[in-house]
């Protein structure tokens, strides 16, 4: 069995900066074991399969996998499969909807960005989280703890967030996967994502995340239409709308790196 693969630098402009994606289109699914070892095998954040979808309404059918587990949502995985589609095979509709364990995702192309229709997902204050996640997370003081799928840290300053050195082995005994943000210096907001437990130390720039960020920091701000940065070591850029008490935008530009292949006996 032969498959095609694409690898993508998703929410960036720059080659080598962003997230990077492997995408992998299907005519049908293939088995689930099989998905997670093609995933384990290209060792990226996500791995992304999408197949035509029956269903009235949708284009595609859509599921992403870390080398380690299957997650429900994924946003630079889902940017570079709409990248894909436009700029590799041939699609030409305006918008592109895909249906996924997290619902219905639209995609649009709006010039160089692909702008995501994603669910809103307000994390509440919590008190009850893991003890001495501030040493965990290597920063000064915790500001505020918040839960949605993620455990959402706020820390006082940019600089703050930056420096943070986690201990990634504590962490993954936690089972957590934590979003640490602070109010931006140039930008309305910055975040880092950890994920040791999922099989990622730190994601590059974390779509799923900023459908939890963008409601958070909308309130926080009173406003709707933001701009965010994800201050890993790649780093990326993010144009952000809170929408609706239901559903956020988020949306960047892809660069193309490479197209390969995969020859399976199966």
């Amino acid at each position: 069995m032969k498959l095609s693969l694409y690898q993508v630098d998703a929410f960036t402009s720059t080659l080598f900066k962003g997230n990077p994606a492997a995408v992998v289109p299907l005519e049908k699914w293939i088995d689930d074991e099989l998905m997670q070892k093609l995933a384990m095998e290209n060792n990226l954040a996500e791995t992304v399969f999408f197949v035509p979808s029956q269903k009235e309404g949708t284009d595609y059918d859509i599921r992403w996998f870390t080398p380690e587990i299957e997650i429900n949502l994924c946003g630079h995985a889902t940017l570079a499969s709409a990248f894909v589609l436009y700029t590799q095979l041939n699609y030409s509709k305006p918008s592109i909807t895909f249906s996924s364990k997290s619902g219905l995702l639209k995609v649009e192309k709006n010039g160089s960005n692909y702008e995501m229709d994603f669910p809103s997902w307000k994390p509440e204050r919590i008190s009850d989280y893991p003890d001495g996640m501030a040493e965990i997370l290597g920063v000064k003081e915790i500001l505020g703890a918040y839960r949605y799928r993620d455990l959402l840290i706020e820390v006082a300053t940019e600089e703050e967030l930056v420096n943070a050195k986690p201990d990634f082995t504590a962490l993954k005994k936690t089972g957590e996967m934590v979003i640490l943000t602070a109010k931006g210096d140039t930008v309305d907001f910055v975040s880092r994502f950890f994920a040791p437990s999922a099989g990622i130390d730190e994601d590059p720039v974390t779509g799923s995340a900023h459908s939890q960020l963008i409601p958070f920091w909308s309130e926080k701000l009173d406003k709707k239409k933001m701009n965010a940065k994800q201050l890993s070591r790649r780093g990326g850029d993010l144009i952000c709308e809170q929408k609706s008490a239901e559903r956020v935008m988020m949306g960047g530009e892809c660069v193309f790196y490479m197209k390969g292949e995969f020859d399976i006996d199966n």
